[in-house]
């Protein structure tokens, strides 16, 4: 039996044409920190986007026209629901898609090893109601061949139809096409707007790479196509592990540099005046968000599948998950100079978001420091103003609510782990018994009670 190549090509152009004349239906899986915001760029373009979700308190919230997201206002919202966007908990709905982008976690599992459910659970969820001729792009962070090696096989198994992956240079009319676009959100970043950050596209086939490549040069000012969906999956990866090395290479200078009575904030300074071949990178209490913390250890995982051991990653992870535990020191250095323990101290961590002026907690250090403060027996508060509770993740349970910033004096120390914009350093350091300054936030501020780590 002979397969009318030239009926799925036309199924092609007909795709194209409909992304050109922001007819093609959309649909997003997953409406977190990637794909909320990806949903309202297509929206802003004029495209008709259904957002896909298992949480059916976001599905509510934007159905009613709220955001859960700081950073997005409910005005955003509002004017995407004006140009047909509704979130749904109802993957029957796919069906009626023409694309179907998928922006779910990734995260690591207690034995520090990738966690692929979400994806699998996603492929297995879209399966049912995949239809000839649609796109299907992931988005998620994950080890080369993920797309192709665990993705596709789903898609292909369990869908109704029969339908194949499309693989040549042509495809068939019982065929999808599939690609992998990396994610790549940098919550907090207002100096470079969304739409001028180029995407790196990579299809299964030639195909499926120029219906990505159209579907995102539609919202994205410039598309990078690469030859496959591995080279995609490495590049969002390098970018991560480029960041994870150079913050661990900073990390361990800080600590070197403490030893050394050098200020590490004013060497890093100096050095980014040379105009070729410096990029700064700063120290901290550790890595936080989704990506640096996680990314590097999936392509550290992938590469003993080829007897492979990636020595950098694995180095720059153990300085960096240790930073924690520096910090914890530190408080009982600077204590134990009071003449107190950390046992029984009054302790305030100011501002639990991974980084400044963003409402994300994802693998934030913070977390870290205050479990292990109270496991030295310390009463830890916290002050964040994007927090106003903080309950239970996949990795704690605290159950705490934000203190009021005031009466700062009746902490026996309170230490700086997220420099948020908000804060007057100054008052804080003036009303303070002691402060552990981990970001450098109170730099200009000469005060014995300051203590810098």
């Amino acid at each position: 039996m002979m397969t009318d190549h030239s009926s799925a090509n036309h199924s092609a152009d007909q795709l194209r044409i409909k992304i050109r004349d922001r007819k093609a239906q959309v649909g997003i899986i997953g409406l977190g920190y990637v794909g909320l915001p990806l949903a309202l760029l297509f929206s802003e373009q004029k495209f008709s986007v259904t957002g896909f979700d298992i949480d059916q308190h976001k599905v509510e919230t934007l159905n009613g026209g709220g955001s859960y997201i700081y950073r997005i206002g409910a005005e955003e919202i509002e004017r995407a629901r004006a140009q047909g966007f509704s979130a749904t908990s109802d993957y029957s709905r796919l069906v009626g898609m023409d694309a179907v982008i998928i922006c779910v976690p990734t995260p690591l599992n207690q034995y520090h090893e990738p966690d692929l459910s979400f994806i699998t659970d996603t492929a297995h969820a879209i399966a049912p109601h995949l239809q000839p001729g649609q796109l299907i792009v992931l988005e998620s962070t994950t080890y080369p061949g993920t797309t192709e090696e665990v993705l596709v096989p789903i898609l292909e198994k369990e869908n109704k139809s029969n339908l194949k992956v499309a693989r040549g240079s042509s495809s068939a009319q019982n065929e999808f096409f599939v690609a992998f676009s990396p994610e790549r959100e940098d919550p907090g970043n207002t100096a470079v707007a969304r739409h001028d950050i180029p995407k790196v596209v990579g299809g299964v086939n030639v195909l499926a790479s120029e219906l990505a490549g159209a579907l995102y040069g539609a919202i994205f000012r410039k598309t990078v196509p690469v030859s496959s969906p591995a080279t995609a999956e490495m590049t969002k990866l390098l970018e991560n592990i480029y960041r994870c090395v150079n913050i661990a290479l900073v990390n361990e200078l800080k600590l070197l540099c403490l030893r050394m009575g050098i200020d590490i904030w004013e060497v890093i300074e100096a050095a980014s005046t040379k105009p070729f071949g410096f990029h700064p990178f700063y120290p901290g209490p550790g890595l936080g968000g989704h990506c640096i913390p996680v990314d590097p250890f999936y392509l550290s995982w992938k590469a003993k599948e080829w007897d492979f051991r990636t020595r950098f990653i694995e180095l720059a992870g153990e300085i960096n998950i240790n930073m924690p535990y520096h910090v914890l020191a530190s408080v009982g250095a600077a204590l134990n100079r009071q003449k107190k323990s950390i046992n029984g101290a009054r302790i305030l961590i100011l501002g639990v978001a991974y980084k400044k002026d963003i409402d994300d907690l994802r693998e934030s250090p913070s977390l870290t420091i205050i479990e292990l403060l109270q496991k030295e027996g310390a009463q830890v508060s916290y002050h964040d103003p994007y927090f106003p509770f903080i309950g239970k993740g996949r990795k704690y349970d605290l159950q705490m609510k934000c203190a009021e910033l005031k009466e700062l004096g009746r902490y026996d120390c309170i230490v700086i782990v997220t420099d948020h914009s908000d804060y007057d350093y100054r008052k804080i350091v003036s009303e303070a018994q002691l402060v552990v300054d981990t970001r450098n936030a109170t730099k200009g501020i000469e005060d014995p009670r300051i203590v810098r780590c």
